[in-house]
């Protein structure tokens, strides 16, 4: 009977040898035992890391050892006892969707920021779903709350979280909080179920898990949209707050008039920019430009060419006094005479005519046809004259 054995009990003093021989001692409130796992079972008896402290059952041989002379106990396979064997299948399913992909990030959904039906699979009666109704009702009591009163704990447990999902998703409601109070890892087992946590992965509405406490994670938690660490958490990621929304809706209403107010002042000032542009270079403008400047041309003219004339004036005033000085019509008027030959020149000297040549002569009021009948050189009228 003691060469094929399973003892139940509490590991102690576990020391891994060098040789990879594993010794440890094996008690209960009763007893203890020495033990020793050879290397050569590790491979194909040991699947985690033994440690003291761990509930375990040991299958194996009980034997004298001789030099001692006590019985030890030599294991061939240790599996942890109840809440370990638990976690074993925890880890293993765990892997197994992980390798399907199932935890990925590329799968995960956002959770609607503003959701008016908020579904719920928990146990009708219990604290996590008081929290959540409290948190809901205090952040927006406007939002619905649909609860689907399901088994959280025991046997026919998994099955009724996933019928929650499934009623909860035919209904349409924007989110969905899947989970339970705390609890042993026996308690919160139905979330470890492959059934729930394919129902979760393959449901059409985000999934927000919410299961036991901060420090409990399940397989539900790695497959949904996102992990709460308690209901009332999951409410507040759920539920968004009425009041912050009005005060975020009426910073963005005063952020938007500030920058349309911004807006309007910069096309104002472009408008008014533009309008003194326009009347600066308009043809209108131009032109009475234009005229203005012809305007100041013409006057600037006029009093350039009145100096000028008046100057030209004065200075013809004078010539004319030279000339009047000058001119043989007045000296005609003082009795003198203008003497012109036959061939229209003037006579200058005696010794331009003969005797018998024609003359005319011209005074103030007309002219005289006259002949030369004598004519005496001025030397010999001053001689006569002396």
């Amino acid at each position: 009977m003691l060469h094929s054995i399973c003892i139940k009990g509490e590991i102690s003093n576990c020391k891994y040898h060098t040789s990879g021989h594993i010794y440890f001692t094996l008690k209960d409130a009763e007893g203890a035992i020495s033990a020793v796992m050879f290397a050569s079972y590790r491979r194909s008896g040991l699947s985690f890391q033994m440690k003291d402290g761990d509930k375990v059952v040991v299958t194996g041989s009980v034997e004298v050892y001789e030099r001692d002379g006590k019985y030890q106990l030599y294991a061939k396979s240790v599996e942890l006892d109840g809440a370990g064997n638990l976690y074993l299948q925890f880890e293993a399913l765990k892997r197994e969707l992980e390798e399907m992909g199932m935890f990925a990030s590329e799968y995960k959904r956002p959770i609607p920021g503003y959701a008016k039906t908020v579904g719920i699979v928990t146990a009708q009666t219990g604290a996590a779903i008081q929290d959540i109704r409290n948190i809901a009702r205090r952040r927006n009591p406007y939002v619905q709350l649909i609860l689907y009163p399901a088994q959280v704990q025991g046997e026919g447990a998994a099955a009724s979280v996933v019928n929650g999902i499934h009623a909860l998703e035919q209904l349409g409601v924007d989110v969905m909080i899947v989970g339970r109070g705390g609890g042993s890892i026996e308690d919160l087992w139905a979330f470890n179920e492959e059934i729930v946590a394919r129902a979760i992965f393959e449901c059409g509405i985000p999934v927000i898990s919410a299961v036991g406490h901060e420090t409990d994670w399940t397989i539900a938690d790695y497959v949904a949209d996102l992990r709460a660490p308690t209901p009332s958490a999951a409410a507040e990621l759920a539920v968004y707050d009425y009041v912050a929304a009005e005060r975020e809706l009426q910073g963005m209403k005063d952020e938007l008039v500030r920058r349309c107010r911004q807006v309007l002042d910069r096309k104002r000032t472009r408008l008014e920019h533009m309008r003194l542009r326009f009347k600066y270079l308009s043809p209108a403008s131009r032109l009475n430009e234009n005229r203005n400047r012809v305007a100041d041309y013409e006057s600037r003219l006029e009093n350039l060419f009145g100096s000028l004339l008046a100057d030209r004036r004065h200075k013809l005033s004078l010539l004319a006094n030279t000339l009047e000085g000058y001119s043989p019509v007045r000296k005609l008027g003082g009795g003198y005479a203008f003497v012109e030959t036959g061939d229209k020149k003037g006579l200058k000297t005696v010794s331009q005519v003969q005797k018998g040549d024609s003359l005319r002569i011209y005074l103030r009021d007309g002219s005289i046809e006259a002949q030369v009948t004598d004519r005496q050189e001025e030397r010999s009228l001053h001689e006569e004259r002396d």
